[in-house]
């Protein structure tokens, strides 16, 4: 039923090959997958252990243990299937099946008679279900096993794990509701409302569709259910383990209920629940035809991209609550960034490309997924980054407490480890994220420069290219059109932001005209079998600045190319890089540095250096008057998602600027 799925009308089939991006899903498939398994198991030596596995057994009846890990713990095994899934679909695996469905098997016997599945309250508070939605993260677990569940039978067909989730989901939609002796209700942590679109999509079945917009349309309503809640256990608190104070309206905002979210003007709170939330918002604006949600997606998304978001597309400016602080806040040296988050807002801006085609949307998912996404991994697979800095000082974050949260080296696995499997499903599921079609218009857009081979079921028939990319070290792509239908389709390419709107099309071999619209160039034609389009947006290496209120990079500038960000290292350019200086008037030198991970290319400029000599350890000032010639130097800077895989040391993103 998996593989009908995709012969229908809107459908889409998309597998990468592509020399930059094979070798990150063959580290997923190959080492990541493997070692996450591994890490679930508590069989990674020296890490944090997880107990994740080991909770499942317990509440399958298999051994005797006290609960482990975080209340959320499902959701580790939750995401490793998940990619698991989506990694069977693109590379079938036997052995990794096998221990796939032997996972299942393990959750199938952890699960209810009435369908209810958790291991925190199977375990250590049985009875206690559905009291403390604010902090116990039940739908949010469940949440993430229906997506896992719905990738998982997309891939192999089986629907074990599928009917798990249906179950659950049924007993969910009997607990919650507006309809008399039902919980009015939503969890603290918003994941199930994205996810219960994915299973309605799966099954058909409508109620898990009316489920996820009752969530939504509860959220933030009066009287507010958060508030009411916590007033019926009394203040209780399972982080605190005893009485807490009950939150206000007005705190709520850390969970987005602080108002109804058709009234949301700013990205608030805590950010992944935020992206999570705004998934789920825009997928159903686009089912339901939802105008003021569509309105509030529309919102939310310019607050949070154009005036909280990282240059490197890290979003979360403080680890105070992994939340969005206010506009222009945006330091540097003790931002949170949560990987998790960056992969929500690429969650978000594919669901706002669904709804409509503006290359800004892509502009921001590429943004993310080559730098914070892509950097919060290390090359070997098996270390990351929770938080992802864009700058660093080793012994302030060792020293510091204002920046423990601040790392210089990646780390083996986390207590609370929601990053690295989430890292695994958005690469492995990666093929996704490249094209997006309207079929009743003949629209195939092409989001990102990622090479592959690509069907679509478009009303006009099927269409079949294969697409060549050279990014993010040259700019050309080249596709050919392998299967048309014989009537004329359109073909949109986006003009990335980072070509400045140059791009030159050719169509085979002769420059071709476009319409430029939303950001893409528009080719609508009868397409030919063995029709070559070639793609080549302008790549060089360029200066940013930021805007003025972003008061942490006032004089600095930041050196970007293509879809890559670049920093400094002290492995390359010494120590303290915050006394080095970029010549703005000299310039950027690119050149591909086979020896660099892999093969890299890195960027020289012109620098200066403070002078250092003269001053004295025990003389923290003296006049400006005294201070001696700078000395010139020569930076070299590398690609963000490369820092920190070879010797630690200081890291920044932002060089003073100079002339």
């Amino acid at each position: 039923m998996a593989k009908q799925l995709n012969r229908q009308l809107g459908s889409s089939q998309v597998h990468i090959e592509d020399a930059f991006w094979n070798r990150f899903t063959e580290l997923v498939r190959e080492t990541v997958i493997p070692y996450q398994w591994e890490a679930l198991n508590d069989r990674i030596a020296d890490a944090e252990p997880s107990y994740a596995i080991r909770n499942f057994r317990v509440a399958a009846g298999l051994e005797v243990h006290p609960y482990g890990g975080m209340v959320f713990q499902d959701s580790d095994v939750a995401k490793w299937l998940e990619a698991v899934g989506y990694s069977l679909a693109n590379h079938p695996d036997a052995e990794l099946e096998r221990t796939a469905d032997e996972v299942i098997d393990l959750i199938a016997m952890a699960q209810h008679e009435n369908g209810y599945l958790n291991t925190y309250f199977t375990i250590k508070d049985p009875g206690k279900q559905w009291t403390n939605l604010y902090e116990a993260h039940e739908l949010y677990c469940a949440g993430h096993m229906m997506e896992a569940a719905v990738a998982y039978y997309e891939a192999t067909g089986k629907r074990k794990l599928l009917d798990v989730m249906s179950r659950f989901a049924d007993h969910i939609d009997e607990v919650f509701g507006a309809e008399e002796g039902k919980l009015r209700g939503y969890d603290g942590h918003q994941e199930i409302e994205l996810a219960l679109v994915k299973l309605y999509r799966a099954t058909g079945e409508e109620r898990y569709l009316k489920l996820a917009q009752f969530f939504i349309d509860e959220r933030g309503a009066e009287p507010n259910f958060l508030v009411e809640e916590g007033k019926q256990r009394d203040g209780y608190s399972l982080w605190a383990g005893g009485k807490r104070p009950i939150p206000t309206v007005p705190q709520l905002a850390y969970n987005q209920a602080h108002k109804p979210v058709r009234e949301q003007e700013a990205a608030v709170g805590h950010s992944v629940r935020a992206v999570y939330m705004y998934t789920a918002m825009a997928d159903l604006a686009r089912l339901t035809g939802d105008k003021p949600l569509l309105e509030a997606c529309e919102r939310l998304w310019n607050n949070m991209t154009r005036k909280q978001m990282y240059i490197t597309g890290g979003i979360g400016s403080t680890h105070h609550g992994e939340a969005f602080s206010f506009d222009y806040d945006l330091p540097n040296d003790t931002v949170y960034a949560e990987t998790c988050a960056s992969i929500g807002l690429i969650f978000f801006a594919q669901r706002m490309l669904k709804l409509e085609a503006k290359s800004e949307y892509a502009d921001v998912l590429e943004r993310a997924l080559y730098n914070n996404v892509v950097g919060s991994m290390s090359q070997d697979g098996k270390h990351y980054f929770y938080v992802n800095p864009l700058e660093v000082w080793p012994q302030a974050s060792e020293k510091n407490p204002g920046r423990h949260h601040v790392k210089a080296e990646r780390q083996k696995w986390f207590g609370c480890s929601c990053c690295p499997p989430n890292v695994a499903r958005l690469l492995s599921s990666l093929n996704d994220y490249i094209y997006t079609i309207s079929a009743a218009n003949n629209t195939i857009y092409a989001h990102l420069f990622i090479g592959s081979e690509a069907r679509f079921e478009l009303a006009a028939g099927s269409v079949a290219l294969n697409q060549q990319s050279q990014l993010p070290w040259n700019g050309y792509t080249r596709f050919e059109f392998t299967d048309v239908p014989g009537t004329p389709f359109t073909f949109s390419l986006r003009i990335p932001s980072w070509s400045r709107g140059t791009a030159v099309l050719k169509i085979n071999g002769q420059a071709a005209e476009f319409k430029a619209e939303n950001g893409y160039a528009v080719v609508n034609r009868n397409w030919q079998r063995g029709d070559v389009a070639e793609w080549e947006p302008a790549l060089e290496a360029q200066l940013t600045a930021a805007h003025p209120q972003i008061r942490a990079n006032a004089g600095k500038v930041a050196i970007e190319r293509g879809p890559l960000v670049y920093c400094l290292e002290e492995t390359d350019n010494g120590s303290p890089l915050a006394a080095v200086s970029l010549v703005t008037t000299g310039e950027l030198h690119s050149r591909f540095d086979d020896q660099l991970l892999g093969g890299a290319v890195v960027i020289e400029a012109e620098g200066q250096l403070d002078e250092q000599v003269s001053w004295q350890e025990d003389t923290p000032y003296r006049p400006y008057e005294q201070r001696s010639a700078s000395k010139h130097i020569q930076l070299k800077a590398v690609p963000y998602y490369l820092w920190g895989n070879r010797e630690k040391g200081e890291m920044t993103v932002w060089i003073r600027a100079l002339g």
